[in-house]
């Protein structure tokens, strides 16, 4: 990654390993379980092994889902605090699960992989590096699958532009792994081959869990805002959505995106630039 991407620099990555970032990680909303579906889809069916690689894999969301239905998963994470979590979740101790701390660009791997996964993970890594480890663990049928959860519109959702004044990313710009993958395949790192998003899942918590849940969200770890703001920012964003919500209940609409395709080693992307 250049310059242009200092908001994903390495001391924002690092508010994902704060105890109050991965507490209020149970707040997300879930992947619809079409997602999951997708992502056995895309083994490869010629492998050994029905090996995949979680990349950045969090608490595990995707690696506990999967493990009972793969001959293995190796879930890797920057972040101890994140695996740990994990650990004591549904499906964490699984045998055929295998943690593994540390960062993408050099963790400890044991390939091949029918399926690489990277669920909203991708940015955050160095893309010439992990790609090209990518092409060299990954079995010739295997696919790399980035992954995102995506909520549809809701009332509110365009008076939310107050969350810049509190985030501690001064250098956010917005993004998605569709924009992720998008210039991936610009620079030659990324051979897209499909998409699917399919239909929206309800998804329904209360209203303070769903204020929590932005403190699971880049910029705004509950460790590092001052306390104060923290308050503020919680009491504007309850106050927001509370009126869409008497209930005291939110209800989302929520989806699963999957982009899979083929990742591109950097000395193939230098070589289109020295031809060019």
């Amino acid at each position: 990654m250049g310059p242009s991407h200092k908001q994903f620099a390495p001391h924002y990555a690092s508010m994902f390993g704060d105890a109050s970032v991965v507490h209020a990680y149970q707040y997300r909303p879930p992947y619809p379980p079409e997602t999951f579906e997708i992502l056995l889809s895309l083994l490869d069916p010629d492998a050994a092994s029905r090996t995949v690689l979680d990349a950045g894999c969090g608490p595990g969301t995707i690696a506990r889902a999967l493990v009972r239905q793969v001959d293995r998963v190796d879930a890797v994470d920057i972040a101890a605090h994140m695996i740990a979590a994990g650990k004591g979740l549904p499906g964490g101790d699984d045998p055929k699960l295998r943690w593994i701390h540390g960062a993408m660009e050099h963790a400890p791997l044991h390939p091949p992989y029918a399926l690489i996964i990277a669920a909203a993970s991708l940015h955050w890594m160095h893309w010439e590096t992990v790609m090209t480890r990518f092409c060299e663990i990954l079995t010739p049928g295997g696919h790399l699958a980035v992954v995102e959860e995506v909520q549809e519109p809701n009332p509110w959702s365009d008076m939310l532009g107050f969350i810049g004044e509190y985030s501690l990313n001064k250098d956010f710009q917005p993004y998605n792994m569709l924009t992720v993958t998008q210039e991936l395949t610009a620079c030659g790192l990324f051979q897209q081959v499909g998409i699917r998003t399919p239909a929206p899942m309800s998804f329904r918590q209360s209203v303070d869990e769903y204020v929590e849940s932005f403190h699971a969200r880049n910029g705004l770890s509950r460790d590092r805002m001052d306390a104060n703001a923290a308050s503020a920012f919680d009491r504007q964003l309850r106050a927001l959505v509370s009126r869409h919500c008497p209930n005291g209940a939110v209800e989302l609409q929520i989806r699963g995106r999957v982009i899979w395709g083929k990742p591109q080693p950097a000395e193939f992307t230098r070589g289109r630039q020295r031809e060019g």
